[in-house]
């Protein structure tokens, strides 16, 4: 059994100013499960409440958050070297490695250590102001960018994120294994595509086998739980930069519970 250690020593401070009261990872062992989404979708939940809400988008060579959001451009550089956030139309604050390249299709080559150190001066070097809730959205899998966000920034808990396949359910424990050793709560868990609802007959399709993330949160002590079926007119949203005009009606209750 691996020895568990609190590496909340090891935190990093904020630039003055900023004061972040609770901070949300949402991760997931495997890749293509639909994490930015629902990041998104949690943040502009959170927008809608009224809460100051920010993105720290962690996903260094693969973001898909600035997209999301309709956002493009530099972020601005404050009078002691350190940069402003990007701000979306209602108001979320955005932080994305796209934001630093000269093109978006530029790709990023670089190995962990590098990548683990950007997303700590996400953290350190930005000037995000006072927020009420920070999501920050991983990478797939266990290595150095969940390390550090872990070991770096004070993550209050976790949403896991999931899909029906079997084969997906076994990668995911991978990472609430690793959540639980490095001490973090995992507050909820998101089954992403469900289900799909034919338009036509408004009949529900398993496409992916019937859901069992509500077993698996069970299982593992997750106290939230959230199924979000197949939408194409959400990823047609999210594809557009319109992400923030998706229904909230699903995720607002799930929202209350994992910031109880």
């Amino acid at each position: 059994m691996a020895h568990q250690v609190d590496f909340s020593a090891f935190q990093e401070k904020t630039k003055p100013g900023t004061e972040v009261k609770q901070v949300i990872g949402v991760a997931s062992g495997k890749g293509g499960v639909g994490k930015s989404m629902v990041t998104a979708l949690l943040a502009v939940a959170a927008a809608k409440k009224g809460l100051r809400t920010a993105i720290l988008d962690a996903d260094i060579t693969g973001p898909s958050i600035p997209g999301m959001f309709g956002l493009e451009g530099r972020p601005e550089a404050a009078e002691d070297g350190g940069l402003l956030p990007l701000v979306s139309a209602g108001g979320i604050r955005v932080m994305s490695m796209n934001f630093l390249l000269d093109r978006v299709q530029d790709s990023v080559i670089w190995r962990g250590p590098m990548i683990a150190g950007v997303v700590k001066q996400f953290w350190t070097e930005v000037h995000w102001g006072e927020i009420d809730v920070m999501f920050v959205d991983m990478p797939p899998g266990t290595g150095d960018v969940p390390l550090t966000v872990y070991q770096s920034i004070p993550v209050k808990s976790t949403v896991m994120v999931t899909t029906p396949q079997t084969l997906v359910r076994g990668i995911v424990e991978k990472a609430v294994d690793m959540t639980k050793k490095m001490l973090v709560p995992l507050s909820g868990l998101v089954e992403n595509m469900a289900y799909y609802t034919c338009p036509d007959c408004g009949k529900r399709h398993d496409l992916f086998g019937p859901a069992r993330g509500r077993e698996l949160a069970g299982q593992y002590g997750i106290p939230a739980y959230l199924a979000l079926g197949m939408d194409p007119g959400l990823t047609g949203l999210a594809d557009s930069g319109r992400i923030e005009e998706a229904d909230d009606s699903a995720v607002m209750p799930f929202l209350e519970q994992i910031m109880n």
